[in-house]
């Protein structure tokens, strides 16, 4: 073989990932484009060295502190970009500008604070994860109108109030994850624009009071998660429009008993896909329609049994589903 010859032959083998550079303490994983970085040593971007056609990228358990859009240029062609467990403080205004093919971002674990505006609004994403940060307001210039965000996950954070005017803008979201923050309430029309909302999840929030139109708008729901908050009670309504509902999770409220018909709409509820446990129930005469109806859909009760009495005196510990119509009207 000449020397041109070879020369154009390495020419042309350099364009093929298996020529592509490598960044120091980083795994590259050639056939699928992905790059893994997570060692502790690292205190700032490896933007310089990594490989241009890049299309995973995953930078996690560092001391990196700031990423900017000037970061990610070497990237263009990135699909991915997982950024979680490092020290991230800061992120650049319109950081995805240049990352016309990202869908998923996760920034789990950082130390996020108040982000810019437009930060989100320039990749196509679909799944956005800001789990475990320090966020007291999620922002509606974040995103740009209309966003492709089918997945948005904001659980861990300082939240007290739900984003809806950020909401507003996300038509296509069908998973959103709230759990781990300070929420003590849902405005009425703060979830409306969600209509493919599918999955909802509230758990182990401050919540104590539901608008009975607060998901009139979310008709595709089918899971959807309040456990371990202060709800005293369900208006009644609440579930009216959710007849596509297969999951619902009540456990470890304050609820002491439920209004005639509450759940009578909840005709896809599985197997086991309520969960009514850990709530101080009061087994008198307003729990008849809950007893009726928890012994005809004994099925769809997660551990029925576990559901049990808090008041009267005589009834304490008692299930709900094992009492009799007698002790019913007894402690009436």
């Amino acid at each position: 073989m000449t020397s041109s010859r070879f020369l154009l032959l390495s020419l042309l083998l350099c364009l093929l990932p298996v020529c592509l550079s490598c960044p120091a303490l980083c795994r590259c994983f050639s056939r699928r484009a992905e790059v893994v970085c997570d060692s502790t040593p690292f205190d700032s971007f490896p933007s310089d060295s990594l490989p241009q056609n890049t299309s995973i990228l995953t930078i996690q358990f560092t001391n990196i502190s700031t990423i900017t859009e000037t970061h990610l240029n070497r990237t263009p062609n990135l699909q991915e970009l997982h950024l979680f467990s490092n020290q991230i403080q800061n992120l650049g205004p319109h950081l995805l500008r240049g990352l016309p093919k990202l869908r998923s971002l996760d920034l789990t674990d950082n130390k996020l604070t108040n982000l810019p505006a437009n930060v989100f609004s320039h990749a196509p994403l679909e799944s956005l994860v800001l789990k475990n940060n320090q966020i007291e307001i999620a922002g509606e210039d974040w995103l740009s109108e209309n966003s492709t965000l089918t997945w948005l996950d904001l659980s861990g954070n300082r939240l007290t109030k739900i984003p809806g005017s950020l909401f507003g803008k996300l038509p296509n979201l069908d998973n959103l994850d709230l759990p781990n923050n300070r929420l003590e309430k849902v405005t009425e029309r703060s979830l409306d624009a969600l209509t493919k909302l599918e999955r909802l999840n509230l758990n182990n929030n401050k919540i104590d009071t539901l608008d009975s139109t607060v998901f009139q708008k979310n008709l595709n729901l089918t899971h959807l998660f309040i456990s371990r908050n202060k709800l005293q009670k369900l208006p009644q309504g609440l579930f009216r429009n959710l007849v596509n509902l297969q999951h619902l999770n009540l456990e470890e409220n304050q609820l002491q008993t439920m209004a005639p018909g509450s759940l009578d709409s909840l005709v896809s509820l599985e197997e086991e896909g309520l969960d009514l446990a850990g709530n101080p129930w009061t087994c008198d005469g307003k729990i008849e329609y809950l007893w009726r109806w928890m012994n005809k859909n004994k099925s769809r009760v997660f551990l029925p049994d576990t559901v049990k009495c808090a008041a009267p005196p005589a009834l304490i510990g008692r299930s709900v589903v094992s009492l009799t119509q007698s002790e019913i009207k007894a402690a009436a």
